[in-house]
């Protein structure tokens, strides 16, 4: 972006302000974590309890919140401006002179600052010896109208025949400003059910995300999902309940919207959101020097993509834009394995020109699967019905598609309905780095998950241990069963063991295995289970 700033007083501040960094400052502990673990509902409400203890997601450390009096202290510091925090990775994103931020070491509260200019790393030594805080690592039948065919690609209106409409799902929209959705007819729908529960924008510090926005963005990606025009356009999962939340600060392109997304997926979690939609993504930045490197984007080391991990492993499904850089690639965080990263198509289901690739450099394969994004029918703030290009629509439209299966499959956590999406795909025995795995079939996904729903529920006696495993896992069949076969899949769907378990043989070696989230599968006659398995 091009700023032209006549003034010279002007232009003297703006060089003043380039002097200003960004950073984050991690700090050494929490207050009361194991008081608070010990009563949850004291950090957390009912329904994030309630989901993470259907899909056995631990509540650890990561879920108290940030002390509020390091905070405090920090925004006392000469030169020192608090923007963001996080409880996940017990960090502030701060800005000021390189020389006040680097001080901060001093407190004794701070345990490492890590500036977004890595070059800054490379010459300061800023950091303190590791303390003992640790992280874990009826029918209903729509006229679809226009909205028909992104539906329909994906056989998400097969869902809505069953009734599988979104009703007790919830879901974060995270993304830019919403004008319109609280007062047009496209959302009427979605705000008389008084399915939007709640908003805040962490640029601005204030629950208003509607008004003195400086993009309609958000409000064109919720329409996919939760408009509602009568006859003319219906979104993918209408009956979800919506948290809407902003943290692009849309003219600038900074690191610190990173920080403002983890304080957002944060905030989801501990509300008992279900499924996150990302519109957004992140590589270059106005200054450059915060840019990241083709090199950063494997999943792995940008600030948003570690915190989309950690939101996967707290039992969230992260739905994610691939973005619209074509060849040069997939921005964070949808290069994060926690990420479920959708591609782009065309109304004819052929690859979208625009449709950010995966590359050998992501870990796991990217993009993961793909739907209409070039045409794509939204409602804009002014209760148009219109097309628009881009990942952007391509995610909010399998993500709601998504949800209404999840809603169909509850008692399947986050792993395995995004494994069923990717079975289903078109392309899965083959995946590329342009559509993944391919376009899903999200009725033959359901089908398959309600065979694993009910097999699962006749089963007591299996017991799988330890978990997570570090070396060998003990798998006992149920007593009715001599002989069963187990598959193990890694987090990007692929098959990488296939072995025979008895009940004089019941020990796998996993040692071999790479650290992570995996699926196992254990099969016998008549008997079918899969579970979540965690290798440390």
């Amino acid at each position: 972006m091009i700023k032209k700033i006549g003034l010279l007083v002007i232009l003297c501040f703006h060089f003043n302000a380039i002097a200003q960094e960004d950073a984050w400052v991690y700090l050494v502990d929490k207050e009361n974590v194991q008081a608070s673990i010990a009563n949850p509902i004291t950090i957390l409400t009912q329904k994030a309890i309630d989901r993470k203890s259907m899909h056995s997601v631990s509540i650890d450390e990561r879920d108290v919140p940030v002390n509020e009096n390091y905070i405090i202290q920090l925004k006392a510091q000469t030169g020192i401006t608090v923007l963001a925090k996080s409880k996940w990775f017990n960090a502030i994103h701060v800005r000021g002179l390189q020389v006040d931020i680097s001080a901060l070491i001093n407190l004794s509260f701070v345990n490492e600052i890590i500036y977004a200019d890595n070059n800054l790393n490379s010459k300061t030594v800023i950091s303190k010896p590791k303390s003992d805080f640790k992280f874990e690592s009826a029918r209903t039948t729509y006229n679809y109208g226009n909205a028909l065919n992104q539906i329909q690609m994906f056989n998400g209106d097969d869902l809505h025949i069953a009734n599988y409409t979104g009703a007790g799902m919830t879901v974060a929209v995270i993304d830019a400003g919403f004008p319109g959705v609280d007062n047009i007819a496209g959302f009427s729908h979605v705000r008389d059910a008084g399915n939007i529960l709640g908003t805040y924008d962490f640029v601005a510090r204030d629950v208003d995300v509607y008004t003195n926005t400086t993009s309609n963005h958000g409000t064109l990606v919720l329409s996919d999902m939760a408009g509602f025009v009568q006859d003319n356009f219906v979104g993918t999962a209408p009956d979800a309940e919506y948290y809407l939340f902003i943290t692009e600060d849309a003219p600038n392109e900074n690191p610190v919207e990173e920080s403002y997304w983890v304080e957002a997926v944060e905030r989801a979690d501990s509300l008992g959101v279900d499924v996150v939609n990302t519109s957004l993504g992140y590589k270059s930045y106005d200054n450059a020097n915060y840019s990241h490197s083709d090199a950063d984007l494997d999943g792995l080391t940008t600030y948003i993509s570690k915190g989309a991990n950690i939101a996967f492993e707290k039992g969230m499904l992260m739905v994610t834009s691939a973005g619209n850089s074509g060849a040069s690639g997939i921005a964070a965080p949808g290069d994060a394995p926690g990420s479920f990263t959708i591609a782009a198509v065309n109304a004819n289901s052929n690859y979208a020109s625009f449709s950010s690739q995966g590359s050998n450099i992501q870990l796991t394969q990217k993009p993961d699967v793909a739907a209409q994004g070039q045409a794509s029918y939204v409602i804009s703030q002014n209760n148009n019905i219109s097309t628009a290009n881009g990942t952007s629509f391509s995610s909010p439209i399998m993500a709601g598609g998504i949800v209404c299966l999840w809603q169909a499959l509850p008692n399947l956590n986050n792993a395995e309905i995004m494994q069923l999406v990717r079975e289903s795909a078109s392309q899965f025995n083959n995946p590329d780095y342009l559509l993944g795995y391919g376009i899903p079939d999200l009725s033959l996904a359901l089908n398959q998950g309600l065979s694993v729903e009910n097999f699962t529920a006749i089963d007591t006696n299996l017991i799988v241990f330890p978990n997570p495993v570090n070396n060998e896992l003990n798998v006992h069949l149920p007593s009715t069963y001599e002989v069963g076969n187990i598959t193990l899949y890694n987090i990007l769907g692929k098959k990488v063991l296939e072995s025979q378990v008895s009940q004089a043989n019941r020990k796998v070696n996993v040692s071999h295995f790479s650290k992570g989230v995996y699926l196992l599968k254990v099969e016998a006659d008549g008997f079918l289970k899969t579970l979540k398995l965690i290798i440390n």
